[in-house]
């Protein structure tokens, strides 16, 4: 039974990585865990290890090297935390898709103000979007590395 709702949790976890709309990684990390404490022993607690430091290193290389993306590419962290508060409030406005759609526009719209013309707006706008991509494929490899955990325990068990 607690494969069964492990998962579960691991699908819904992995609808949330691929849609940032919820944390998919962590509600990923924290059902193979579970599971493996429930499981205990060494192999239970290695499962729940390589959960937790897997997600971890994803959420920290997923920061860090997208910054660095869109620090290249010339966007401005100032344009990325306006669109960052765009995004929370096209989460409540728009459902499902009001974060995304309020993200990108805000980066466009203050790249424009900023550049004042579209010519140099739409590449750091498409800048982002790529490195919203990055976001997610980085999330997506550390939810994997903890199912591939998850999988290999439970064909071992």
């Amino acid at each position: 039974m607690s494969e069964l709702l492990t998962i579960l949790a691991i699908a819904v976890g992995l609808a949330g990585v691929v849609s940032q709309i919820f944390p998919g990684g962590s509600i990923v990390a924290a059902a193979v865990a579970i599971w493996g404490w429930y499981q205990g022993g060494t192999l239970g607690w290695t499962v729940a290890l390589v959960a937790i430091v897997s997600m971890v290193v994803a959420m920290v290389l997923k920061y860090v090297l997208t910054a660095r993306y869109l620090e290249r590419g010339g966007v401005k962290s100032s344009t990325l935390t306006i669109a960052a508060l765009a995004g929370v409030v096209g989460f409540f406005v728009v459902p499902v898709i009001g974060m995304f759609l309020f993200f990108i526009g805000a980066v466009f719209l203050v790249e424009l103000a900023r550049s004042r013309t579209v010519a140099r707006a739409w590449p750091a706008t498409k800048r982002a979007l790529k490195a919203a991509g990055l976001t997610i494929l980085i999330e997506l490899a550390g939810a994997m590395v903890a199912v591939g955990a998850f999988v290999v325990a439970w064909v071992v068990r």
